[in-house]
């Protein structure tokens, strides 16, 4: 049997078409949230600079003394970016931030010459980050002495080798900072976000608020409009109405698309400052793989909210120390 030899002939890669093909699926899935609607929800408005005073939530109350209140917003602000990158970074030792400013024990502060408007708890979620936090602490406390707060830092470390349960943390700061002081203004605070912008005011908004509204690891925008994670700041009585953050959010990711739903299911909206003023910079740290059932929780989110967070709440405090800079709870959870 005679064989038959079949010539292949080679076909030439048309890289335009390949190109247009790229740039059109490319466009496609940046302009998916759009046709989602992502981006063009109202309910997300930027509050802008000139308008910021209106929207801070003041105390009311008698002056303590002969002093009279801080102004709206403190003659120590500055204009300048402090923060450029994460090389900027120093960490300050303690000594000198103590003997600088006259921070209390328990990384408490207050102005002497006036009475602050603004009561403040920052609480951090935190474990095995001893460099993010130094770094942070030496950031944030002369930020916010600038901005004449009473405030007192609160750092909540998870106990024990179990996933970290960011959300949860949050929940055991919140109700232990109140068995310590009285105060009416959370703002739950990652590690690793600084803000760079003196006129950022760390005190609450009549709703609640997303503090950052560019980081440079996004390079500067949002990924999503939806998102409420890494900072927020939430008065006292809108945390208790959501009933906390939930309790079941072992691993990364979730439990702050989850908490915005609970915003959400009690007809709260959220608001944002513009963009030039809620600028943060991101510390650099290794990537976490997302938790695999995050999903799920979300779900069942849906309908546990009413029974799970603040109500719910179980945990143990192993430890708890006043430092110089923070106050220390290690918590079993």
């Amino acid at each position: 049997m005679k064989k038959v030899s079949v010539a292949t002939k080679e076909v030439p890669v048309n890289l335009f078409k390949i190109w247009i093909i790229s740039s059109s699926l490319n466009l496609l899935l940046w302009a998916l949230p759009f046709i989602f609607g992502k981006y063009t929800d109202v309910t997300f408005p930027y509050i802008a600079g000139n308008d910021i005073v209106q929207e801070l939530v003041s105390l009311v109350g008698t002056l303590q003394g002969d002093v009279h209140w801080c102004p709206p917003i403190s003659p120590y602000l500055e204009n300048s970016i402090r923060l450029h990158d994460n090389s900027d970074i120093k960490i300050v030792p303690k000594e000198i931030l103590v003997l600088k400013f006259g921070i209390q024990n328990g990384g408490m502060w207050k102005p002497s010459v006036c009475q602050s408007r603004y009561k403040v708890a920052v609480v951090i979620p935190y474990r095995n980050r001893t460099h993010h936090l130094k770094q942070f602490l030496s950031h944030l406390h002369p930020f916010l002495i600038r901005q004449q707060l009473d405030y007192r830092i609160i750092v909540v470390e998870q106990y024990g080798n179990s996933e970290f349960n960011r959300a949860k943390l949050l929940n055991i700061g919140f109700v232990e900072t109140l068995k310590l002081v009285d105060v009416d203004c959370f703002i739950f605070h990652d590690v690793d976000l600084l803000p760079v912008n003196d006129f950022n005011i760390y005190a609450c908004t009549y709703l609640p608020r997303h503090m950052y509204s560019a980081v440079d690891t996004f390079r500067y925008q949002l990924p999503y409009r939806n998102l409420f994670g890494g900072t927020i700041a939430i008065q006292r009585i809108h945390f208790r109405a959501v009933n906390g953050f939930s309790n079941q959010f072992y691993g990364w990711g979730g439990e702050d698309d989850d908490f915005y739903s609970r915003i959400e299911r009690k007809s709260l909206r959220i608001i944002r400052f513009d963009p030039k003023i809620a600028t943060y910079i991101m510390l650099p740290h290794p990537k976490v793989l997302p938790s695999e059932d995050r999903f799920h929780r979300m779900n069942e989110g849906k309908t546990s909210q009413d029974y799970d967070g603040l109500s719910d709440l179980s945990y143990e405090i192993i430890d708890k120390k006043l430092y110089q800079l923070y106050t220390w709870f290690l918590a079993a959870c």
